[in-house]
């Protein structure tokens, strides 16, 4: 007899009390989905001769083989239906995590996003004359007033921001630039490739460690199309250095007629330094010292959406515009109608610190994150008893490629493996952090020096400790179940 006939109809499992209960809250398309895979699978392992789930708990005469397929089903109908796009808990110590989102929207920024996406918005309608507009007229003037710029235009991201910037003012002729700031970014994009995409050639300028304003100037040629520096925001060079400021920059490019255009990458809209916080270049600074084109990151410390911003010269300005790149990268509704309640705070705002999320997570007191580690440590040390855990001191860093150097204070919950041997301690911090991983909201931490680290920083609301610790009960299963062993590491 073929065993595979024993299995259930796709309609008699449909039928079964605990799937039809799972249809009603999924739908039916859904519920039938789950159900087909579930008996492929079981019909696949038959034919392959593999031991069947049909008979695998013989410790319960009485379990019906349904029972086992329609609990298979409705964990299947589970998984299908959790998006991809998952929030999760971020305790990895890096504020602004590139993996992870980078930064969190405001409320302002969401309440907008949501208008425009539920209504018809005036994105390219001049409501003045009833033609057609321009679309960076929604945050453009905001960007000029905080900036110091004459004009301003805006694209899907900062790598967009310096492609379209040096293709529309250099293509076709030398890009000048120091070569200790040939840097390269996140996913490996590098400076010299987008100036190459761009269609300009790289003049390297000086040396590694040291350059100096007679560099720039011997450099400069009939090809020279435009002078570039780039904000090395993601690493350091120390020591015997020497860099060109952007004021002698900006003069030795227009003695010489061209353009000059500074990267900031990150690019930060408020003073870190009255924060508290280790200084960032604004790009008001390089607009004072004579920067043509200055471009930055919407969704780094400025804590907005992902968005490449481009303030500068009204000429400048102009001509980037009208570079046919300029309409493949440009943004759409929800990300101008975010960016704009953005910079709005920024412009309005008493406390940017406290009504910009970023800022508040980056600003946040060491006291405060270790009270609320003081409150978690009980409930979190009868969980496993795999585990010793406390409350330890850690640095918390900015991410995103900002002030890679510096570091904040904060406190941890700092999972250590009581097992007898390294590799034994090795395999259950492992296990440990794929059974995070594996909550409903996933936690990410980092493992550091022999333990599990969860950085209390960024677990910032009521609501959120409410969440985490409601679903810790669920962390001793999870770290059980086969699938704790480890399937990759974190973000």
């Amino acid at each position: 007899m073929d065993v595979r006939r024993q299995l259930p109809a796709v309609d008699a499992l449909l039928a079964h009390p605990a799937v039809d209960a799972a249809r009603l809250h999924h739908g039916h398309r859904l519920t039938r989905r789950a159900v087909r895979q579930v008996l492929d699978e079981a019909r696949r392992r038959l034919s392959a001769g593999l031991a069947s789930e049909l008979a695998s708990q013989p410790s319960e005469p009485s379990a019906n083989p349904h029972d086992t397929l329609a609990a298979a089903a409705v964990e299947r109908l589970a998984e299908l239906a959790r998006p991809a796009c998952r929030a999760v808990f971020n305790l990895s110590g890096t504020v602004i995590h590139t993996n992870l989102g980078r930064s969190p929207l405001t409320e302002a920024a969401i309440a907008a996003m949501a208008e425009a996406a539920r209504h018809p918005m005036a994105l390219e309608y001049d409501l003045e004359d009833g033609g057609r507009g321009d679309r960076d007229r929604l945050v453009e003037g905001l960007l000029c007033e905080l900036t110091g710029a004459e004009a301003a235009t805006v694209v899907n991201n900062n790598a967009g921001a310096v492609l379209l910037a040096l293709g529309a003012l250099g293509a076709g002729r030398e890009a000048l630039i120091s070569r200790g700031e040939l840097i390269e970014i996140g996913g490996a994009f590098r400076m010299p490739d987008i100036m190459q995409a761009a269609g300009c050639h790289l003049r390297e300028v000086g040396a590694t460690n040291r350059t100096h304003a007679h560099d720039f100037e011997s450099a400069i040629g009939e090809h020279t199309g435009l002078i570039v520096k780039a904000h090395t925001s993601n690493y350091a060079i120390t020591g015997f250095t020497q860099s060109v400021p952007e004021a002698t920059l900006a003069e030795i490019a227009h003695a010489h007629g061209l353009p000059f255009l500074v990267d900031l990458g990150s690019g930060a809209l408020a003073d870190f330094s009255a924060l508290g916080l280790p200084y960032e270049a604004q790009p008001g600074d390089a607009i004072a010292a004579g920067a043509d084109v200055v471009t930055f990151s919407g969704d780094k410390l400025l804590g907005g959406p992902q968005a490449g911003i481009i303030v500068g010269r009204r000429t400048a300005i102009a001509t980037i515009k009208r570079h046919p790149l300029k309409r493949a990268l440009r943004l759409d509704k929800l990300t101008l109608a975010a960016l704009e309640a953005t910079l709005r705070l920024y412009r309005d705002s008493d406390a940017p610190e406290r009504d910009i999320p970023t800022l508040a997570l980056l600003t946040r007191g060491e006291a405060e994150i270790a009270a609320l580690g003081e409150r978690l440590l009980p409930r979190v040390r009868e969980l496993l008893a795999d585990f010793d855990v406390t409350l330890a001191p850690c640095a918390s860093q900015l991410g995103s490629g900002s002030l890679p150097v510096d570091r904040l204070p904060s406190r941890a919950l700092a999972w250590r493996s009581r097992a007898d041997t390294r590799r034994q301690r090795e395999r259950q911090l492992r296990r440990l952090e794929s059974a995070l991983r594996r909550l409903p909201r996933p936690v990410i931490g980092r493992i550091r020096d022999a333990a599990l680290l969860l950085d209390l920083r960024c677990l910032a609301t009521a609501a959120d400790e409410a969440v985490f610790l409601g679903q810790l009960a669920e962390l001793p299963e999870r770290y059980a179940a086969p699938g704790g062993a480890n399937n990759g590491g974190t973000p």
